[in-house]
């Protein structure tokens, strides 16, 4: 299934015209006051039946995506964060998922009042005031998805609306997107009843997406893909394939064991050589977050980019 079929025989998401219409209030309010860059975080479901109950899912839980928005934002960039519904967010990713629950950073004191204990208030008041400039400034929206169909709809939307600021907007596409799915017209109504015998699935392959999106949906991006791999011997080959095929202009390249501390930048140059981001023994004790150095190679490379 094409793209173009995929989107012509799937029924939209219910809000998508109202998160269309948020994205473009965003967008507008912005437009040549600063770059904008599209974060894209979490994985994506696949219902097995329309009133759901049971549905594929893989492990994402966001980490990249909601720590690299971060790193954006510190950068001078709005930042729209199209991410999986409870998954990973800037600034609350901190305490949300830490493994203490959050309630264990405060106190009652005698008066009865709630503060933050003394060990953990530096940390909690720099994230805190970070993310309260983002909210002074309105340089954060938060969108979010469930299922891939939702995802690939509102991403279709946003960018379209995006491309309105050509070279100054920056699509990061982090999250991790289901590779098969059941379409509406095959997929049953009502719970799958175990005593049915066993499950028998056959699923379509959720179309390639990346080409219509440089091609025509914002055809003036940036645009970075991400490619995870298990076996480190074909990470680069895909990545490159990647590029020719879709003709966009970074593929960030990581193994699933090392992807927190390593990581590679592909480019379409034949005479560019790949780029290794990694941290150290040192960067990795003090909990340094290799975001810290993608995101401003990245920024680096959009202040280079050119429209041809």
């Amino acid at each position: 299934m094409d793209p173009q079929e995929y989107f012509e025989s799937q029924i939209p998401p219910s809000n998508l015209s109202e998160v269309s219409e948020r994205v473009d209030s965003f967008v507008n309010n912005h437009f040549k006051k600063r770059k904008i860059v599209l974060v894209t975080s979490g994985g994506t479901t696949v219902p097995l039946e329309n009133q759901t109950v049971r549905f594929l899912d893989n492990f994402s839980a966001g980490t990249r995506g909601a720590t690299s928005a971060e790193f954006f934002l510190d950068a001078g960039y709005a930042v729209i964060f199209l991410h999986r519904q409870f998954s990973l967010q800037p600034y609350s990713r901190h305490y949300s998922h830490s493994k203490n629950c959050f309630l264990d950073y405060m106190k009652i004191n005698e008066k009865g009042e709630v503060h933050v204990e003394q060990k953990w208030n530096l940390n909690m008041k720099e994230v805190l005031v970070k993310y309260q400039n983002a909210k002074k400034l309105g340089t954060l929206i938060m969108i979010d998805f469930v299922t891939v169909k939702d995802y690939l709809f509102t991403l279709r939307s946003v960018t379209k609306i995006l491309s309105k600021l050509k070279k100054d907007a920056m699509l990061y596409l982090a999250a991790a997107v289901s590779d098969f799915f059941v379409p509406d017209k095959k997929m049953v109504e009502h719970k799958i009843q175990s005593d049915d015998g066993p499950l028998d699935l056959r699923l379509d392959k959720v179309p390639k997406i990346l080409s219509p999106l440089v091609k025509e949906w914002a055809p003036n991006s940036f645009v970075v893909s991400f490619k995870l791999e298990t076996d480190e011997s074909i990470l680069v080959k895909k990545s490159k394939k990647s590029l020719k095929t879709y003709g966009h202009h970074i593929v960030i390249g990581n193994i699933l064991t090392t992807r927190k501390k390593q990581v590679i930048f592909v480019y379409p140059e034949e005479d560019k050589p790949i780029l290794e981001v990694t941290l150290n023994e040192e960067e990795l004790k003090n909990g340094t977050e290799i975001e810290s150095k993608i995101i401003p190679k990245l920024v680096e490379g959009h202040n280079m980019f050119r429209i041809e």
